[in-house]
């Protein structure tokens, strides 16, 4: 019974996260603060907060694993996030005070994320726990785009997320528990680690082509096929169902052939992926769209635990800062090569997205020369 709680806890955390996400972070607060602010200067000091981020959680990473203080780190940010959605909510009125305390959430979510991805550790069943945060949080994500974010607006939205976020949190805060293990590593050790920083490379591809896919697939629908906002809800819906399946699916695969085995095949379900999309009729636009939302799922899985399984030691905290590096990474860098390929296919959509497929390719291959690396070292 004590099992199931934590991974019901660790679950529901998942899905109040991807609701702060969808609700302020993605829709909500860069309407608003575009008003205020130019677009310019809303994006060059968000993509600054998350290098202050990304900094700021390799310290505490390292903190945390020398001292095993995860579990304590992970509680301190994640109990900021619904105070500081009330001191927006407070502040709504001074736009600039307002900005200011939204990148200081935009810094505590990322914090309180990379000590909980850290937590992962700590449960046997270590891809089912994944999985089933990745199913709740689709549910989280389609939940609030539908019901919720139509009808709310900023500032109440902060008051009803404060609320939502806390609800869904506190099992997590109160029944995980700090995984085993305290060890100190030095950074400049990890970075030094050809094997790792492949590793995360090869993520980091796969990570760019989901993070486009999810960013530009309305735009495409619309331009390839001529889709209506009805059918590209519907469209996007059923790749919101696809992630659900595919979080139970590939979280109780992960745990009887380990993410060793399952990460890799991420690599030809995005290249099965692209080419499909690249022939698809309009009339199978459905099955193709769960299709996505299965290869997302398997991303979002097996990633994670694939980073406990290759590197064991104790030192998670501090690994899970690049993880969510590279995260941060994806969602601009992809938008950029989409970008590139719209400019020299003439704005053939079709062909820009077949040309994706190098993201894949290439992951693929640092794959193949980390792992090359893993087994070298273990020699």
């Amino acid at each position: 019974m004590a099992k199931r709680l934590r991974l019901f806890s660790f679950a529901l955390y998942d899905t109040g996260e991807t609701i702060l996400g969808a609700l302020v972070f993605s829709t909500l607060y860069p309407l608003y603060i575009t008003k205020h602010i130019d677009v310019k200067t809303y994006s060059l000091f968000y993509g600054f907060a998350f290098f202050l981020s990304f900094v700021m959680a390799l310290q505490l990473g390292k903190l945390a694993d020398k001292r095993g203080w995860r579990k304590r780190f992970f509680t301190i940010f994640s109990l900021s996030i619904p105070t500081l959605c009330l001191m927006l909510f407070a502040s709504f009125e001074k736009p600039l005070l307002n900005f200011l305390l939204y990148l200081v959430l935009a810094i505590f979510h990322q914090q309180a994320l990379v000590f909980y991805n850290s937590l992962l550790k700590s449960f046997e069943t270590k891809g089912f726990a994944s999985g089933f945060g990745v199913a709740l949080g689709y549910v989280g994500s389609a939940t609030a785009l539908i019901f919720l974010a139509p009808s709310l607006s900023l500032p109440m939205a902060f008051l009803w997320v404060a609320f939502i976020f806390f609800f869904l949190s506190l099992p997590s805060l109160l029944s995980l528990s700090e995984p085993a293990g305290k060890q100190e590593i030095k950074l400049l050790e990890l970075i030094k680690d050809k094997g790792f920083i492949l590793t995360m490379a090869s993520m980091l591809f796969l990570m760019e082509l989901a993070h486009t896919m999810i960013a530009m697939m309305g735009v495409y629908l619309r331009e390839v096929y001529g889709l209506s906002q009805e059918d590209i809800y519907k469209t996007i819906g059923f790749s919101a169902l696809g992630g659900v399946f595919g979080g139970l699916l590939f979280g109780r695969l992960t745990d009887k052939l380990s993410a060793k085995r399952l990460f890799p095949i991420g690599f030809l379900l995005w290249s099965v992926f692209l080419l499909s999309l690249y022939i698809t009729p309009k009339e199978f636009l459905l099955p193709l769209g769960f299709f996505a939302g299965l290869s997302l799922a398997h991303l979002w899985t097996t990633s994670r635990v694939f980073i406990i399984e290759r590197f064991s030691g104790a030192h998670v905290a501090v690994r899970f800062s690049f993880y969510s590096l590279s995260e941060r990474i994806a969602s601009s860098l992809g938008l950029v090569l989409w970008s590139f390929f719209l400019f020299i296919t003439g704005e053939d959509y079709r062909l820009s997205a077949l040309l994706m497929i190098v993201l894949p390719a290439f992951g693929f291959v640092l794959y193949l020369f980390s792992n090359r690396l893993f087994e070298i070292n273990r020699l």
